[in-house]
């Protein structure tokens, strides 16, 4: 892949060998100048076996700063629960209209909540939702009871995550806007929740290897 003079120019500036986070975030504030706020970035690499069920690593994380970004959430819900839904800011609220609305090929929204008696309705969206990491989830906390609860969570800036095939996790931690405290609390904050899901049934090292980057940015590898 042909990288640009600036990526490249940006490249030269990174560490061969992991730096400290606090060190990480100096460096990567020092990559902006975009005309737009860059998000900041984690890539993790984990000695998972990603084909063995318990070592699945997926879940999703109230983040101490958010993201920097308002998300477009939608709720499967009805009666009490689609009012609270909207009272605590969902951007759309249905059942079997706002399905056909989805199956027809809509799709401008970041987050999709239903409550457990909706899953009827949701069920058949899986073939949309599911490749773009749409489709809701108990294990997320996306699919609850409490859609109001899940609905302010998510526009506080909750995270959601999965391991890829390859056993890595990539998740958005902000933006490059933030000041360096508090992208290094996110950080931390990340890094010690995907700790504690650490797989019982895991042999040898868990966590191999970390890098932030920005949008246009190259990784900086942080020490372990």
């Amino acid at each position: 892949m042909k990288r640009s003079k600036r990526y490249n120019e940006l490249l030269a500036q990174v560490p061969e060998a992991p730096v400290d986070l606090a060190k990480a975030v100096e460096i990567l504030k020092g990559f902006g100048g975009t005309k737009f706020d860059q998000t900041v970035e984690i890539h993790m690499s984990l000695g998972i076996d990603p084909k063995q069920a318990d070592q699945i690593i997926r879940g999703s994380i109230v983040l101490p700063h958010g993201i920097g970004k308002t998300q477009r959430v939608v709720v499967f819900a009805k009666d009490a629960a689609a009012e609270a839904a909207k009272e605590a800011g969902a951007d759309e609220v249905g059942q079997e209209e706002l399905g056909k609305k989805i199956s027809d090929g809509w799709l401008d929204f970041d987050v999709c909540i239903a409550s457990p008696d909706m899953m009827g309705v949701v069920g058949p969206l899986g073939r949309v939702l599911g490749p773009r990491g749409l489709m809701p989830s108990p294990r997320a906390g996306t699919v609850t009871p409490d859609v109001a609860k899940a609905v302010a969570e998510y526009k506080a800036g909750k995270v959601e995550f999965r391991n890829d095939n390859g056993g890595n996790v990539h998740a958005v931690l902000g933006r490059l806007s933030f000041t360096p405290d508090q992208i290094q609390e996110n950080v931390t904050a990340f890094l010690a929740f995907i700790d504690s899901l650490k797989p019982n049934s895991l042999k040898g090292n868990y966590i191999k290897g970390v890098s932030l980057a920005a949008t246009m940015s190259p990784g900086v590898l942080l020490a372990a």
